[in-house]
């Protein structure tokens, strides 16, 4: 639970009698959630200080809900990023940690978020990739399917025409990895799946406006294969493309069997440009579809009924650390950007650095919506957050990831110090940084005296939040 210190205790007490007041007043409660998911999306946008990247539509949310500097995923893969957060289960509470098992596969009855909201009369539908791993209705594996969850369920993953499919690009490196590969297509915005799913959740919008709903949308790039349409890259000249620079003195600490490490050390400087620029180019390209959802909004007058969800669901690499993927417990693999619009809420339009997690996006929504969760779940209502934003919430943010050799990787981010600790007992070894001093974690402080007892401190809430540690 939330720990809050005697400052924000005070602004909490102030607030809370005037929320109290104003929700007695004729406040106009949500009555429906628009709910947003960016594939492989880290805070590279705009709004989060990347001024070289064009997305004008997460900076129209950012600028009128309450952006989450510090929120972090429970894993950074697909499959059990989105079990969780749509669950409010950990991963290992799930066991579900990879991307072949499907969350109905492991538990059939448990209430998704969106399925929560059908059961309580409201209108779902799924557009695009909300699950990862589904089933589809004879219970055979389906991407993206959760037939409970939605009364309604569209993708168009392979439904793009073959126009979409042309233009330039290439595979990047030796040609041996066939997901690494960018194209600037032809054929505009609807020869992509990702501008068909746009379309049809306007049109889903328009025709259930006028009913409760929770519609999901998930849009799949910046995902790879880089594919948009051409006139995205051009927002990005190739020899304007800044790539990371290591330190010096760094020490490798992806030391554990890693798929691909190989091929990524073998990317040449020109790879590695046109690789960032791809992933630049179909963030832009994913920023579009989402501002026809919130131009839709507008002309449907559905942002004073709707709260608004906007997360990316793991973080991503773009040759810091040498990596060039997700799969990491570094701040990098680990932080998304999350947004939240919530109509009638004085924090609106402001910031918070609550570290916080997307699990916790279950109970923020059966808060504000009154309903009362099916289960245990492991995450804490936003509530107080997103209603005084300037009240820093003291609470640790937990991430886990599987590495060969030493099993899995148990991280925790707690105010300005992250700690990883590698397999269940240690013996792969232990990562602490200090984000005053190194935010992109290249100075590992696990095994200085001075630190002793910041890492003991946080080797306490690694087995508070991941109970086996204990065993």
């Amino acid at each position: 639970m939330f720990r809050l210190n005697f400052i924000a205790l005070v602004c909490c007490a102030a607030f809370a009698c005037h929320f109290e007041g104003f929700a007695n007043a004729d406040q106009v409660k949500p009555k429906n959630v628009l709910f947003i998911v960016i594939d492989d999306l880290r805070p590279e946008v705009n709004a989060y200080g990347q001024d070289s990247m064009v997305t004008p539509n997460w900076d129209r949310l950012a600028k009128k809900g309450v952006k989450f500097e510090r929120a972090y995923c429970q894993y950074p893969v697909c499959n059990p990023s989105r079990s969780s957060m749509m669950t409010g289960k950990r991963p290992d509470q799930l066991g579900i940690v990879s991307n072949t098992v499907a969350l109905r596969k492991k538990w059939p009855d448990l209430t998704t978020l969106p399925q929560l909201f059908r059961e309580n009369g409201f209108y779902t539908a799924g557009l695009g990739k909300l699950f990862h791993a589904g089933l589809d209705d004879n219970g055979s594996p389906a991407l993206f399917r959760d037939s409970v969850s939605f009364d309604y369920f569209y993708d168009a993953l392979r439904k793009n025409p073959e126009i979409g499919k042309q233009g330039q690009g290439r595979i990047l490196g030796d040609g041996s990895i066939p997901w690494c590969k960018w194209l600037a297509a032809e054929g505009g915005d609807e020869a992509q799946p990702d501008g068909m799913i746009a379309a049809e959740a306007v049109r889903v919008l328009k025709e259930h406006s006028n009913q409760p709903f929770f519609i999901g949308v998930g849009f799949h790039k910046p995902h790879d294969p880089f594919i948009a349409p051409k006139e995205y890259f051009d927002h990005y000249p190739i020899d304007e493309i800044q790539l990371a620079k290591e330190p010096k003195d760094r020490v490798p600490l992806l030391r554990h069997a890693l798929s691909n490490k190989d091929f990524f050390n073998s990317l040449t400087e020109q790879d590695q440009r046109e690789f960032k620029r791809a992933y630049q180019a179909c963030t832009t390209f994913s920023d579009a579809q989402v501002g026809k959802l919130f131009d839709a909004m507008d002309r449907l007058k559905l942002w004073d009924d709707t709260i608004v969800v906007m997360v990316g669901d793991h973080g991503y690499h773009l040759g810091e650390h040498r990596w060039w993927n997700k799969v990491t417990v570094f701040e990098l693999g680990a932080r998304v950007p999350m947004i939240l619009w919530v109509p009638g809420c004085e924090g609106m339009g402001q910031k918070t650095n609550s570290v916080v997690e997307l699990l916790d996006v279950y109970p923020t929504l059966c808060d504000y919506f009154g309903l009362t969760p099916p289960h245990e779940h492991a995450g804490d209502s936003l509530r107080a957050v997103i209603e005084t934003p300037s009240v820093t919430i003291e609470k640790p943010a937990y991430t886990q990831v599987v590495r060969g050799g030493v099993g899995m990787g148990y991280s925790v981010r707690s105010g300005d110090w992250r700690l990883t600790r590698w397999g269940r007992e240690g013996q792969g070894g232990y990562e602490l940084y200090d984000h005053t001093q190194d935010h992109l974690e290249y100075n590992n402080l696990a095994d200085r005296p001075e630190h002793l007892g910041t890492r003991n401190r946080l080797n306490e809430l690694l087995e508070h939040g991941f109970p086996a540690l204990k065993d």
